[in-house]
């Protein structure tokens, strides 16, 4: 047989006989006993919609001018 058959089988043989469960998985008393958060209230998909009508483009040159530095320099 090849050896890596035994490399995978054995820790999951070996991991499947376990009888106990690690501490760590255990659920803990204090979490049955607290209550949980309440449920979050119902609120409509399209609460914050806005509807939009398309306009027409804006002059480019007053855009682009608003937008570029005072002084001229590009770079």
């Amino acid at each position: 047989m090849k050896p890596s058959l035994f490399v995978v089988g054995l820790p999951l043989v070996a991991g499947g006989c376990a009888s106990t469960l690690p501490p760590d998985v255990l659920a803990f008393p204090t979490a049955v006993i607290q209550p949980s958060a309440l449920p979050p209230a119902y609120r409509s998909p399209i609460t914050g919609y806005v509807a939009r009508q398309p306009v027409d483009p804006k002059p480019w040159r007053r855009q682009n001018d608003l937008q570029s530095p005072m002084n001229g320099d590009g770079s």
